[in-house]
């Protein structure tokens, strides 16, 4: 068995970008500038974007933070977004979800130009992503797809399980492990209203777990030498830690990795390459992918 570090993996690639920015601005073009508007105050949503203006510094771009209480209105926001649209400066920016229940997210999705739309939800970029196009892919899949091909993880004629169906990972990650030019792969969808959700896991080559459900993927889910990826990230209760609770993902690691060639653990896998790519994806807003 061998972890898949994404730690490691995305501390490469943003090292990567980094020579990249330096070069761009050494040849007089201009640094890549990425803001990110936070409603409220999530604990999961800070550290998020605290980790991504972390990620910013790293990675040589200018970075901007905008911040509304919950009380915001829709109105609001989306002058707020009109306004980052307009802005010459600002390659790329993120509305960071979930937002307060009286805004409609699809609604604020809809109104950020698909062209600065970095972190791949409008539906122009889930379009191009859908048939091949060049487009702003959403961050958690295009980690992944990346951390398989750092690794060198053959997926091409594979049978992939994708467990779970959001708009967010499951959806879109399916689309690219079903591509050609991404994961070449054969792919099952599973949710939580699958009749044969354990045989199908047990004939998977690749299982991408992101039910949301702790530990929800056991051994006897798992074929001796599959690839393991684990997307989930629930807070469950720790007395033993200083925060009070711990990250847990959707496999439970300790009786899965044995059987596993591949694993991901949580923390320290799928997350790391999220905000990777969400810098991959400002790199290219910059350069003009549209």
């Amino acid at each position: 068995m061998q972890l898949i570090d994404g730690k490691a993996t995305a501390t490469a690639i943003k090292a990567q970008i980094a020579q990249q920015v330096s070069d761009i601005v050494a040849n007089g073009g201009k640094q890549p500038h990425l803001a990110a508007v936070l409603v409220g105050h999530d604990g999961g949503s800070e550290t998020y974007v605290k980790n991504k203006v972390i990620a910013c510094e790293q990675c040589g771009f200018k970075s901007t933070l905008i911040r509304y209480e919950d009380d915001v209105t829709e109105e609001e926001l989306l002058a707020c977004v009109e306004r980052l649209n307009n802005d010459a400066d600002i390659d790329g920016f993120i509305v960071q979800l979930p937002l307060p229940r009286h805004i409609d997210e699809q609604k604020i999705i809809m109104a950020i130009d698909y062209r600065k739309d970095v972190d791949g939800f409008h539906p122009v970029n889930v379009g191009r992503m859908s048939i091949g196009l060049p487009c702003f892919i959403s961050a958690t899949p295009l980690g992944i797809i990346t951390l398989l091909k750092f690794y060198g993880i053959e997926t091409s004629g594979k049978k992939c399980v994708v467990l779970g169906r959001s708009n967010i990972v499951g959806k879109p990650m399916a689309q690219l492990m079903m591509q050609k030019q991404y994961g070449d792969a054969t792919v099952t969808v599973c949710h939580s209203h699958s009749k044969e959700l354990k045989k199908e896991c047990l004939e998977a080559d690749i299982i991408i777990a992101a039910i949301g459900q702790p530990d929800f993927v056991t051994a006897d889910m798992v074929k001796e030498g599959a690839v393991i990826i684990d997307v989930g990230t629930t807070r469950v209760p720790d007395a033993s830690r200083k925060s009070g609770f711990r990250l847990n993902g959707d496999v439970k690691f300790d009786e899965v990795a044995p059987k596993c060639s591949y694993i991901t653990p949580v923390p320290g896998g799928v997350g790391p390459m999220t905000i990777c790519s969400l810098m991959q994806n400002t790199l290219l807003a910059a350069k003009g992918i549209f």
